[in-house]
C-alpha cells in the first residue's frame, strides 16, 4: 500500500503561514482554507511552521502535506461521516533547523495571513536576546524576528488570527511583539510599521478534534487504498468567531464559501458562552476521569460517576455564571453535553490534559469565581477539579504521573512540572502545606487562591480523600 502522495503539482500561491502542524489546525483552519479553494474563492496555500523544534513536519512532508479528514457525528438523529483529502497545506518548515526558509516564506509576496495554535501557554513574553538569522524561543519572539524580516524587505504587512484559547487573543499577540521590539531595541520605523500596517485580530475557535485515530486507522486504510499517517477525525460542528473588521471577508471569503463564521465587533459573549460551557467542562472533569482509568470523554459521558460530575458542572455550577438570556444558555449547555456524547469524536482525555495548569486557570477559575460572587460558597464540581489536578500532576523523574490504572503523560511546560515534581514528596506527606504552596503560586493563576473562602481547606480534604480513598469515592462526595 502506497503513501498517500499528490498526482498533480501544487499551482497556487503560499498565502498563509500558519504555526502549529497539530490535530485541530488541521481539522479547522486547513479545512477551512481547502473548502474556499474548491469553490475557486481564495487560490491560495498553508505553509505550516512548527513552532518546537520536535514535531511533525517529517511526517507531513513525507506526504507532501496532504492527509485525509474524517467528520462525523449524530445530526437530527442520523449518523454522519464526512471524508475527504485536505489539499491546502503545501508543506511543514522546521524553523529550528530551517530558519533561512521560514524567513523566506514568510517574507513571500503573497502572504496574506498568519494563523497559529501554540496552546494557552503559547503566546507569551519571555525575556530572550534577539538572534538574527536564528530560530527564537517563543513564538511571538519568532513571529518579531520574522516581522522585521518582512519590514526590512520592503513587504507589507500581514493579518493575525491567532487560535489560541486566550482572552484578547490577537491583542495578546501584538503586545507580546512589540515588547520584543522594545527589547531588542528595533528601529521606531518598525514598531509603526506593526501598529499601522498590521491587523491583529481576536478570535474564537469551536470544534472537537480527536485527531488520530489510533484504534481505527489500519481499517481505515484498507478502505482508503493507501497509507495515511496523518489521518485527522472531528466532529462536524464548526464555529469560528472573528472580532475585527469585517474587510477580511474580502480577502478571506469563509462566510462566503458557507462556513459558520461570525465577524464581529465584539467577541466576548460568544468566548464566555463557549470558554466556559465546553472548555471548562473538558478542562474542569477530563483529569478526574484520566485518574479513573477512562480514556475517551464519551466514555466519561456514559460513566455513572463522571458523567453525573460532567453534568453538574455545567448545569448547577458554571450555568449561572454565564450572562446570556436562559433559553440561549439552555440551547448551547445541552449541545455541549451532547458533542460530548458523540461517540465518534475519540477525543482522548489525555489529549486534553496537556498543559491543563494555563488552560484551568483561562477555562474555570473564572466560573469558579463568578460562582462564589453569586452564591457566597464554593462550587464543588469546579473546586474538586483543582483536587483532581493536582493529584494528576504528582509525577516521577519522567514526567509521568501513576494512579491505580497505570501510568500517563504529565504534559506542561517545564518550569509547571519542575514546581510539581519538587512538591510531589510533600502532596505524599504533607499535603496541606504543600496544597497551600501550590495554590499561592501566582504564576499559575494570576492571584492567591488561598484567598479564596474555604478553597484551601476544600481543596486539601477532596485531595486527601482521592489519595486515600480514590478518585470515584472522592468524586461521589460532590454529587
Amino acid at each position: 500500500m502506497s503513501l498517500l502522495k499528490r498526482t498533480e503539482p501544487v499551482n497556487m500561491p503560499v498565502k498563509v503561514i500558519q504555526f502549529g502542524e497539530g490535530n485541530f489546525l488541521r481539522a479547522f483552519i486547513d479545512w477551512m482554507i481547502h473548502t474556499m479553494n474548491k469553490q475557486g474563492k481564495f487560490n491560495g496555500m498553508v505553509q505550516i511552521v512548527q513552532p518546537l523544534e520536535q514535531g511533525m513536519s517529517e511526517m507531513i512532508n513525507a506526504q507532501e502535506g496532504l492527509y485525509t479528514l474524517i467528520l462525523r457525528g449524530v445530526e437530527n438523529g442520523k449518523i454522519v461521516e464526512n471524508k475527504e483529502i485536505i489539499e491546502s497545506v503545501k508543506g511543514c518548515l522546521n524553523p529550528y533547523h530551517q530558519w533561512l526558509e521560514t524567513v523566506r516564506a514568510f517574507c513571500g509576496k503573497d502572504v496574506r495571513f498568519v494563523f497559529s495554535n501554540t496552546t494557552e501557554a503559547g503566546i507569551e513574553f519571555k525575556e530572550e536576546p534577539f538572534t538574527p538569522g536564528q530560530c527564537q524561543n517563543t513564538y511571538p519572539a519568532k513571529v518579531t524576528s520574522l516581522l522585521y524580516e518582512r519590514f526590512t524587505a520592503g513587504e507589507k504587512g500581514l493579518n493575525f488570527l491567532p487560535c489560541e484559547l486566550i482572552d484578547k487573543n490577537g491583542a495578546k499577540l501584538k503586545e507580546c511583539i512589540l515588547k520584543y521590539a522594545d527589547l531588542w531595541n528595533l528601529p521606531e520605523a518598525f514598531k509603526n510599521w506593526v501598529n499601522t500596517e498590521n491587523i491583529f485580530f481576536n478570535t474564537l475557535v469551536d470544534r472537537i478534534v480527536a485527531g488520530y485515530p489510533r484504534n481505527e486507522a489500519a481499517e481505515m486504510e484498507k478502505e482508503f487504498g493507501y497509507e495515511d499517517k496523518l489521518i485527522d477525525c472531528g466532529e462536524i460542528f464548526h464555529f469560528f468567531v472573528i472580532e475585527g473588521p469585517k474587510s477580511i471577508e474580502e480577502e478571506l471569503p469563509l462566510q462566503a464559501a458557507g462556513l459558520n463564521v461570525v465577524i464581529t465587533d465584539n467577541q466576548t459573549p460568544y468566548r464566555t458562552r463557549k470558554v466556559r460551557f465546553l472548555n471548562g467542562a473538558h478542562t474542569g472533569n477530563v483529569l478526574a476521569a484520566s485518574l479513573g482509568g477512562l480514556t475517551y470523554v464519551d466514555e466519561m459521558m456514559k460513566n455513572p460517576v463522571f458523567g453525573k460530575l460532567v453534568r453538574k458542572s455545567v448545569k448547577d455550577e458554571i450555568y449561572c455564571t454565564v450572562d446570556l438570556p436562559d433559553e440561549e444558555k439552555t440551547f448551547f449547555a445541552d449541545s455541549v453535553v451532547e458533542r460530548f456524547e458523540n461517540p465518534f469524536a475519540m477525543h482522548r482525555l489525555l489529549s486534553i490534559s496537556l498543559n491543563s495548569v494555563s488552560k484551568w486557570k483561562v477555562r474555570v477559575l473564572p466560573s469558579l469565581l463568578d460562582y462564589v460572587k453569586l452564591n457566597a460558597k464554593l462550587p464543588q464540581c469546579l473546586a474538586f477539579s483543582l483536587a483532581a489536578l493536582i493529584r494528576f500532576y504528582m509525577q516521577n523523574d519522567k514526567a509521568e504521573g501513576t494512579c491505580e490504572h497505570g501510568t500517563y503523560p504529565v504534559s506542561d511546560s517545564p518550569d509547571i512540572l519542575e514546581f510539581f515534581a519538587k512538591l510531589t514528596p510533600q502532596l505524599e506527606t504533607a499535603p496541606a502545606d504543600a496544597i497551600k504552596a501550590i495554590l499561592a503560586n501566582t504564576s499559575f493563576w494570576e492571584m492567591d487562591l488561598n484567598t479564596i473562602p474555604g478553597m484551601t481547606e476544600f481543596v486539601t480534604e477532596k485531595f486527601v480523600m482521592i489519595r486515600e480513598k480514590g478518585i470515584r469515592t472522592a468524586a461521589e462526595s460532590v454529587l
